[in-house]
């Protein structure tokens, strides 16, 4: 899925599509291509000239479950503005 850079500072309360990418206040954050918001703080992000990122490592959105192990809701990677699914 090829990922649409959003403006930076753009509210992360609002609906973004999947596969969209900004900075907000310093720190990027990715919708995923199924739709799961991603905090992208804890990785090392490459901005490239055309305004397309690289995100290194792997990006993991997972959803913690009470009394059991983390749910994976989505693993891949963000390069050059192109979504790929480990």
């Amino acid at each position: 899925m090829i990922g649409q850079r959003l403006p930076d500072d753009s509210d992360w309360s609002s609906q973004h599509p999947a596969g969209s990418y900004w900075r907000l206040n310093g720190t990027w954050f990715a919708i995923t291509p199924n739709g799961h918001l991603g905090n992208l703080s804890r990785h090392s992000v490459t901005e490239h000239e055309d305004g397309t990122i690289t995100v290194s490592p792997s990006i993991l959105v997972s959803m913690s479950i009470t009394n059991g192990p983390d749910r994976e809701l989505w693993h891949g990677f963000l390069e050059r503005g192109v979504w790929r699914r480990c």
